[in-house]
């Protein structure tokens, strides 16, 4: 037997200590500089992209696999819970607790003697009962939606009829706007000799009940020759007038942040969402007033015409009475007019910081006493977009107002309308063709995927036959969903095209915006009110996740 050496034994032993010591060092160092990582990365935003992800977002236009989605527009209210505004009282709404206690109210309202319920066959629109008949009905029937207030009914076309209007909010709305309806309601009487609703007309059927809305005085008053513009009415929830500083005085004592025109002017909607939310958010951070500019340029992907459109009214697309409330902002105009009265009128100039690079943060202007901080975009592209200023450090501190940003009311009321129209029991599909249909290197699938037969047999599986089926939908041919129509009441955008044609409340609105000039119901307002309406279905089906395996994104993306 082969006995050990008692000197080579130790310096074996030594040699393996001496590793296992060295590779628990290296692992410790390994699990330290790990938990500094975690313990010190923070996620930038509120998109959850870091900063230069979006840059390269925003500024790739070659070969791009991450592309912009134009299909759906987000805003505000589709992003996060809103809270009131400060300035808007939260609002009871009418439960079957409020009408129990109306009906209490309410003497003598079950009558015993049968002899005078022939006094109920001429209804009277003014007996209470009938508004808690018409109260409970809409209670049952519409489930998803709040109603807020109602007004006193009012006679009909027929002796059993009366028109009741109402005000009124969608649970899948995270916004408290107010939105508006007044319908027909033929009445008989049931047990107990209480009215009942026999029938009821269908949205906005009840044309007594509409409020006259006042003519509102402005630059179509001085139009010559239009005769197409109809009567103006106007919707008494918007309220985007631009407001004004009042004296000099008051100017003088603001403190304000101005942002020169960037980049960002004519790209897409949603970069210039993310610019305009970085500059707003850098105002509040500073505690300043933030100077808008109204006009907005369309880039050329929302305008049949394949050209990008300057001019478009900021107030077309967002609401800016929400704005208003939410945010302390100025218009472009009435701010720099003040600035030139007073600089015209004193020695002493209004103290001016001007910055000329992005690289300028906002805690570095955070002392700053100057009246304004005029922040100069005149670097190239993509040095002098404005989102650049919430990059880096920046995007730690500076937060993003989403809940300011909400979509224009006008357009709202449209997509109401159209819910309206179908009782709001309604299902719908997202169905993205377009561009990315065409493009099969990175949507090989697609094409086929959405094409009139697969759709069909797709949705049989997740819709019940004859469903009110709302398509919203980038294909441009008005007749390529014709084949659902054998299995659904198929809705597209195009089938309620009155509410915006010359005759409509919208129309008249966005004229009267426009200095009498009409404006094009455009690319960008289809899709916000397409992506809206969908929202609010109680089926929803998406390209991407539903109707075809391909990535939302292109290939390789999933």
């Amino acid at each position: 037997m082969k006995e050990s050496n008692p000197i080579t034994e130790p310096i074996g032993q030594n040699l393996i200590k001496l590793i296992s010591n060295l590779c628990f060092s290296v692992f410790v160092f390994s699990v330290l500089i790990f938990t500094v990582i975690a313990i010190t990365y923070q996620p930038p935003d509120p998109w959850l992209e870091s900063a230069p992800a979006l840059t390269k977002f925003f500024t790739k236009t070659e070969n791009a696999t991450f592309k912009d989605d134009s299909s759906i527009l987000k805003t505000g209210e589709d992003l996060q819970a809103t809270p009131l505004a400060p300035s808007v009282p939260p609002v009871s709404s009418i439960t079957e607790v409020v009408i129990e206690k109306s009906e209490e109210e309410v003497k003598n309202m079950t009558v015993t003697e049968k002899s005078d319920c022939d006094e109920l066959r001429v209804v009277n629109c003014s007996d209470p009962r009938v508004l808690i008949a018409v109260e409970r009905f809409n209670l049952r029937l519409f489930k998803s939606i709040v109603f807020l207030e109602y007004q006193k009914p009012v006679n009909g076309s027929k002796a059993n009829e009366c028109d009741v209007a109402w005000r009124f909010r969608n649970k899948k709305e995270k916004s408290w706007r107010k939105y508006r309806d007044f319908r027909r309601f033929r009445f008989g009487y049931g047990e107990n000799c209480t009215y009942k609703i026999v029938r009821a007309g269908g949205w906005h059927s009840g044309f007594n009940a509409r409020r006259s809305f006042r003519n509102r005085v402005n630059a179509t008053s001085r139009s010559v020759g239009n005769p197409k513009v109809a009567p103006a009415f106007r919707d008494d929830e918007i309220n985007d007038t631009i407001p004004t500083l009042g004296s000099l005085t008051n100017f003088r004592k603001g403190r304000y942040l101005y942002y020169s025109r960037g980049g960002d002017y004519c790209k897409g909607m949603n970069q210039y969402m993310w610019s305009f939310l970085c500059g707003l958010g850098e105002a509040i951070y500073l505690n300043r007033t933030f100077v808008m500019d109204l006009s907005v340029c369309l880039a050329a992907t929302y305008n049949p015409s394949n050209k990008d459109e300057e001019g478009k009214d900021f107030r077309y697309y967002f609401d800016f009475e929400h704005l208003k409330e939410v945010a302390s902002v100025v218009e472009e105009g009435e701010f720099l007019r003040d600035w030139k009265k007073w600089d015209r009128g004193h020695k002493r100039k209004v103290p001016v910081k001007k910055v000329v690079t992005h690289k300028v943060t906002p805690a570095q202007l955070k002392k700053d006493k100057s009246t304004i901080i005029w922040r100069q975009f005149d670097s190239p592209e993509p040095e002098n977009y404005w989102y650049r200023v919430c990059e880096g450090q920046a995007a730690k501190y500076i937060q993003r107002p989403w809940h300011a940003l909400w979509k224009s009311k006008r357009l709202m009321n449209i997509v109401t309308e159209i819910s309206g129209q179908m009782d709001w029991d309604f299902d719908a599909v997202h169905v993205v063709r377009g561009e990315k249909a065409q493009n099969k290197e990175l949507w090989p699938h697609l094409d086929v995927d959405t094409s009139p037969d697969a759709l069909l047999t797709k949705l049989q599986g997740m819709i019940h036959p004859w469903r009110n089926l709302y398509i919203a939908t980038n294909e441009p041919f008005y007749n390529y969903f014709d084949k659902l129509r054998s299995q659904y009441k198929v809705h597209l955008l195009d089938d309620y095209k009155e509410l915006w044609s010359n005759t409509s409340e919208w129309y008249n609105e966005t004229t009267l915006l426009n200095d009498g000039r009409p404006v094009e119901f455009d690319g960008y307002m289809r899709v916000a009110v397409d992506t809206e309406v969908f929202y609010r279905a109680k089926t929803r089906v998406e390209t991407f996740y539903n109707l075809t395996k391909d990535c939302k994104d292109g290939v390789n993306t999933c």
